[in-house]
């Protein structure tokens, strides 16, 4: 959970897609620990760009969330994930030599992906990685707060429900087989795309149909929640290594930090309503990574258009929920197109020099015919209780995460996003966090 030099596959939820047609079940890997995700990602800090959050102003009618508006929530949480961008003098063999390929394609450079005002590029990544140190939102957020009075940690529990009382809002927590119950005058939810819905739609909230279907009891007719689910759709192409390569790595990982990840390109497709659409990141993957073995090509969609849903199938909270996230479904096939155009430029990238000198031949030479039966996710859920206009149809929160039809419930995580920006959520999360916090405060 410490070293920010390759994805963690400890402490999890285990989340999954179960049986899918054709194909092993995808796994969502999320952290079941303090710190949420920033605690096992790829550390990777991007924040889209403008039009990403004047999309969620427009959405919600809330002027808070207009790329003006969360400017100084980002700042702050620039500097309280301690974000930071890798120098040249840190690039490893690998990426140095992406960077350089890159280049000989004509992509300019740029380092900026914690700048919402950056474009197309490609360059090194922000990242909130210290001295090989993953700083996660726990480190960040809640160790600051620790002694003091006002804090309590109840760790080893799980969220079953809540419910209002005449004087609040009583949460129900499992914890070592016992139930205990916490009563406050507002609440906040933050357990992620995944996990406040389903904390939600336990308590009665949500479709009615759906709840009598799992043996839940409806309250409040909420049908939004769990819906609009999406992810950044993602395929890699994969080449083998080289024993030039794995020389090079072997002697990099001796005298310094060398991370899997370190290089990032955000390019435009021919179908791009914004700055960029596409997400391009090499991986060299270390023994110990997820990706263990591979050496990759990632593309991923900025822009998705398919949705998906997330339900609970009952009312214990140890069961598994249904995610069916509706990867490329899109009526008009735009998210499969945008992966097939980035494939096609991280082809020229691995055939440009220096790169092609360290890689060897293509493994998946047919991948641009079985994106859609192999593609894989960016580890980017969001949406299951989109903040919106109380009209419209789907909309489970209001522009300050309260929830309709619930007094003080609040919702503050990935969940809240009604269109996922065109970055890694990382960095994102944390500014929900305290956008949501300001509107608390106030």
């Amino acid at each position: 959970l410490l070293d920010g030099g390759a994805l963690v596959t400890s402490h999890e939820w285990g989340y999954a897609s179960g049986q899918l047609a054709g194909r092993e079940p995808i796994a969502f890997q999320r952290a079941r620990v303090m710190g949420g995700c920033s605690a096992h990602n790829g550390c990777v800090v991007a924040v889209g760009c403008p039009e990403d959050y004047d999309r969620w102003a427009a959405l919600t009618g809330d002027g808070r969330w207009s790329s003006v508006s969360v400017r100084p929530a980002l700042t702050r949480a620039l500097e309280r994930m301690r974000v930071r961008t890798y120098g040249e003098d840190e690039v490893g063999p690998f990426h140095g030599a992406c960077l350089a390929a890159a280049a000989f394609l004509g992509v300019p450079r740029a380092d900026d992906l914690d700048d919402l005002d950056g474009g197309v590029g490609f360059g090194t990544e922000s990242v909130n990685i210290e001295a090989g140190v993953r700083f996660n939102a726990s480190f960040a957020y809640v160790d600051p707060a620790r002694d003091g009075d006002n804090l309590t940690i109840l760790d080893r529990a799980i969220c079953d429900r809540l419910r209002q009382t005449d004087t609040g809002v009583e949460v129900t927590v499992q914890r070592d087989g016992e139930e205990v119950r916490i009563e406050a005058g507002r609440i906040v939810l933050a357990a992620g795309a995944y996990g406040t819905p389903a904390i939600l739609e336990r308590s009665g909230v949500g479709d009615p149909a759906l709840l009598r279907s799992a043996g839940i009891e409806p309250l409040v007719d909420l049908p939004g929640v769990g819906r609009n689910l999406h992810d950044h759709p993602l395929a890699e192409v994969e080449f083998a290594g080289s024993a030039r390569l794995r020389s090079l790595l072997s002697e990099s990982a001796a005298v310094r930090f060398t991370p899997e990840e370190q290089t990032l390109g955000k390019l435009r497709s021919s179908r791009a309503s914004g700055p960029y659409d596409l997400h391009v990141f090499p991986v060299a993957a270390n023994e110990h990574s997820l990706l263990a073995g591979r050496v990759a090509l990632a593309v991923a969609a900025m822009e998705p258009l398919s949705r998906g849903s997330l339900h609970v199938t009952g009312p214990d909270p140890e069961a598994a929920p249904r995610i069916d996230h509706g990867y490329l479904t899109d009526d008009g096939g735009a998210d499969l197109a945008v992966i097939e155009e980035g494939i096609e430029w991280a082809r020229e990238l691995a055939a440009a020099e220096p790169l092609r000198e360290l890689i060897g031949r293509e493994i998946t030479p047919s991948l641009d015919r079985r994106v859609s039966a192999y593609h894989a996710h960016y580890f980017h859920p969001v949406g299951t209780c989109a903040m919106g206009d109380m009209a419209a149809a789907l909309a489970v929160c209001d522009g300050e995460g309260r929830v309709f039809g619930l007094d003080g419930v609040y919702v503050a995580d990935c969940s809240l996003m009604p269109v996922v920006p065109r970055a890694n959520t990382n960095l994102p999360a944390v500014l929900v966090g305290e956008v949501i916090a300001d509107a608390l405060l106030a």
